[in-house]
């Protein structure tokens, strides 16, 4: 799988960060009173700002009572109508409503001569997360730079310089080419490309075509195709013993997790909404007591359905609680979730690939269908740095020492 950027699918729904508007106090202190008053030189609002004006208009029409109820009802059906226009461009749907994720274009397509790869990520996806933690945990930072893209005001990837937005500065990298952004560089592959620009990409430097954008195909590339290249060779997130498992719980995960909590913010029926928020937890519930006695999904060894499953769970508090609608339980109210989401978070190289600031402004400040004032919330003080690297205790439950030197 793999993340667009929203507004990609329909650049006309363009928005901006809302700015703040900041005023100053000064206390006016005489004989016989003290108190607040606004400054002299605070700049008053323009009556031509098109926001003053507007309440202006309705203040004269009916004063500082509610607006009345024809007028209500029909700004809620036009933006009702104009928020399913939205939605069908963002997150197409099915007759019912449930959200459809479109299949990724370009399956894995790799030569074994290439020496130059490249590799297109943008931070806020989970898809891209996930080539991101096999990459460092195999050793292959060397091996396939990393550019960084950015939702852009356009709906395109845009590739920006972004100082200190990460700790892993191997990867804050700026686009190759000479391109500006994601869209330009697929449309170098030979017969140009038209279609959606998504991320993760994988991407052949001396051709010049779109190696992958299929985020699975990639990690499993990175985790065994690319041993000669790797400074952790010896690492197999998915050996031959356990990908019967692996596969088993990957058919859980992708359609009630990973793709779950997208088919809860991206609903367009109470039903469907209904539908993927009860398997959403249902999964969450079943997994929760898996994990109550095993370190990791398939017993004591990490494997690549662990690594899925954490890029969303990192996101779960941060994001999909509140955004997408997942409010039944948070994460952290399931200590087993919660302890295992911290154990990968804490291993090393790991943490080096979360980038928070970027995680929540790529959803709140984007998805306008769905925030629409644009405005990010606080972060959760469970989803810092310093509570996720609070001891777990979940070597307790390893037979092993399967702690990864990487």
């Amino acid at each position: 799988m793999s993340c667009i950027s929203p507004l990609t699918l329909s650049s006309q729904f363009m928005v901006s960060s809302p700015k703040k508007n900041r005023t100053r106090t000064r206390a006016i202190v005489g004989p016989c009173r003290v108190g607040p008053k606004m400054s002299l030189d605070q700049q008053r609002p323009s009556s031509s700002n098109p926001v003053t004006l507007l309440t202006n208009i309705t203040k004269l029409l009916w004063g500082t009572s509610l607006p009345p109820g024809l007028l209500i009802s029909t700004v809620r059906t036009a933006w009702n109508s104009t928020w399913q226009l939205m939605m069908s461009q963002l997150a197409p749907s099915d007759s019912s409503g449930n959200y459809t994720r479109a299949a990724s274009k370009f399956p894995l397509q790799y030569n074994p001569t290439a020496t130059k790869l490249h590799l297109y990520v943008g931070l806020p996806c989970p898809w891209a997360h996930r080539t991101l933690i096999v990459r460092a945990l195999k050793g292959l930072e060397d091996a396939v730079p990393v550019s960084i893209a950015s939702p852009g005001q356009d709906g395109s990837w845009e590739f920006k310089e972004i100082p200190n937005r990460s700790r892993d500065k191997d990867i804050v990298v700026p686009g190759v080419n000479g391109c500006k952004n994601l869209k330009e560089v697929y449309g170098m592959r030979k017969g140009g490309y038209s279609g959606r620009a998504s991320v993760p990409m994988l991407w052949d430097v001396d051709r010049k075509e779109v190696v992958c954008n299929e985020s699975y195909d990639i990690i499993q590339l990175f985790n065994s195709g690319m041993n000669g290249l790797s400074r952790n060779p010896g690492l197999d997130l998915e050996p031959p013993e356990l990908k019967a498992k692996i596969e088993e719980w990957n058919q859980i995960i992708y359609p009630n997790v990973n793709n779950g909590v997208y088919r809860c913010g991206f609903a367009q029926s109470q039903e469907a909404y209904d539908s993927a928020v009860n398997g959403l937890f249902s999964a969450l519930e079943k997994i929760d007591d898996h994990l109550g006695a095993s370190r990791y999904l398939c017993g004591d060894t990490l494997t690549l359905a662990d690594v899925c499953l954490f890029t969303t769970f990192i996101r779960f508090d941060l994001v999909y609680n509140v955004l997408f609608k997942c409010t039944k339980k948070k994460l952290i109210e399931y200590p087993n979730l919660h302890g295992y989401m911290r154990d990968i978070y804490q291993i090393p190289k790991v943490a080096q690939t979360c980038n928070f600031t970027a995680i929540m402004d790529g959803y709140y400040q984007i998805l306008f269908p769905l925030n629409p004032g644009g405005i990010t919330p606080v972060m959760p003080s469970v989803c810092a740095h310093e509570p996720l690297s609070k001891p777990h205790n979940r070597e307790s439950l390893s037979s092993l020492d399967t702690y990864l030197h990487v």
